[in-house]
């Protein structure tokens, strides 16, 4: 349990957080139903890249450091 989730854990009820995560899966449902087919896996794809190109970024950063030293 992360940190954020321990803070909340001792101000909001289990039950109240149990309907939030439930109605939080219901709306992602429902956004997807007005979504053309495979937007959700293009959106996926494309977080994907960006995360790639960060961990690029942070390797060459790195590396600059690294030769500095």
């Amino acid at each position: 349990m992360t940190e954020y989730e321990k803070k909340w854990k001792e101000k909001i009820p289990e039950e109240t957080r149990e309907h939030y995560k439930k109605a939080r899966e219901e709306m992602r449902e429902a956004v997807k139903g007005f979504l053309p087919e495979g937007v959700m896996e293009h959106h996926r794809n494309a977080r994907r890249e960006m995360l790639l190109a960060m961990r690029g970024m942070l390797d060459h950063v790195i590396k600059k450091m690294d030769e500095k030293a």
